[in-house]
């Protein structure tokens, strides 16, 4: 499918979460264009690089989400920079854009000014509070702000934010959500409009039902490790006789005792202390000890496949290196320019896999893009 193949988006916005819906657009065949600060050497992921990482202006932080795209370095501060970007605007389909409250309208790249322009122009932006609080929003700090933070981690031990900037990935991912809708209303109307997500709204939205535990049953959220506060035993790890660690996600009763049948501990299913799931919960310590016992006399070469043929979800936890080895990541690996990703888009059936260019030198198509315009 290539209903996208004529789609044109103009990237203004930089770090994460807007650069991701802008990979997602070239996935599914757009045209995208990435506008980047030339007085400050481009989007600031570009330097954002491990210690001793080796790359040149594309860091492996900055390749995450920004293969496909044409990159274009344009000061905004001056008039023939506005001018350009007012330009492609008047010629786009989506406009994503990062800015703080208010330096949108400062520069002249704000909704009210580029729909003036292109009347049917989608204009997606994600603020950190919303475009009337001035606050500027980073990942962590709305990890911390939202509750994350606070449920997770060891028992008395410090709150821990998640290995990756997840309100970022939420909140792109809400955003594509509107502009999908927005671009369903344009095939009524055939007009654009604003499209807005802030990072504290995707972030709260997203709690689900650590949020209802607190608002329906009024149970404040604690840290307990990866254990599910509702579920037991799910999300709670064992290690096998070779040190393997494995997680379980046990989601019901016949599960349970599918589980206990197959570490031969068949009477504990039975038990009125683990009997149901209600009760294997208010009994979650001492269910964990018995299961340890037990799946500590088995090899995870032994154990994994035995739970895996009785359909009992468990699995072993990874590296990045073994993660990777899986078929299933294999399948979403993208190369280019001796460079290598992954896709964001994994949906099936709706769209076909369009090559895309690697990740941009800053400003690489500057002077291709700005003869398409005239400038």
């Amino acid at each position: 499918m290539d209903d996208f193949k004529d789609f044109k988006v103009l990237e203004l916005a930089s770090v994460l979460a807007g650069p991701s819906v802008g990979q997602f657009f070239a996935e599914l065949g757009a045209t995208v264009i990435k506008v980047e600060n030339m007085a400050g050497g481009g989007d600031i992921t570009r330097s954002w690089k491990l210690a001793g990482e080796q790359t040149d202006d594309r860091s492996a932080y900055f390749t995450s989400v920004n293969w496909g795209k044409k990159s274009v370095a344009l000061d905004l501060q001056t008039s023939a920079g506005r001018e350009a970007v007012r330009k492609l605007a008047s010629r786009s389909d989506l406009v994503i854009a990062s800015y703080k409250p208010g330096d949108a309208g400062k520069l002249g790249v704000d909704y009210a000014s580029l729909i003036a322009l292109n009347p049917a122009l989608i204009y997606a932006q994600i603020t950190g509070y919303g475009s009337s609080n001035p606050r500027v929003g980073y990942d962590a700090v709305l990890q911390a702000e939202t509750g994350y933070m606070f449920m997770n981690g060891e028992p008395g031990n410090t709150s821990l934010k998640m290995p990756v900037a997840l309100i970022d990935v939420l909140a792109a991912h809400h955003l594509k959500e509107g502009i999908l809708l927005a671009l369903l209303q344009r095939t009524r109307t055939g007009l654009g409009r604003l499209v807005e997500v802030s990072l504290v709204q995707a972030a709260v939205a997203s709690l689900v039902n650590q949020a209802t535990n607190w608002l329906v049953a009024q149970r404040l959220p604690q840290k307990q490790g990866s254990s599910h506060p509702n579920i037991a035993p799910y999300g709670d790890v064992f290690k096998t006789q070779d040190d393997q660690e494995v997680i379980l996600a046990i989601g019901s009763d016949r599960q349970f005792s599918d589980l206990c049948r197959i570490l031969d501990i068949a009477a504990s299913a039975q038990e009125e202390r683990f009997q149901t799931n209600r009760m294997r919960v208010e009994h979650r310590l001492e269910l964990n000890s018995v299961l340890q016992s037990r799946m500590g006399q088995y090899p995870a070469t032994v154990l994994m496949p035995r739970l895996h043929e009785a359909k009992i979800p468990a699995g072993a936890i990874q590296s990045m290196d073994k993660v990777f080895a899986m078929p299933e990541a294999q399948a979403l690996l993208i190369e280019g320019a001796g460079l290598r990703g992954i896709r964001s888009f994994v949906a099936q059936g709706v769209g076909g896999e369009h090559p895309l260019l690697p990740p941009p030198r800053f400003g690489e198509h500057t002077e291709e893009v700005l003869r398409t315009i005239g400038t």
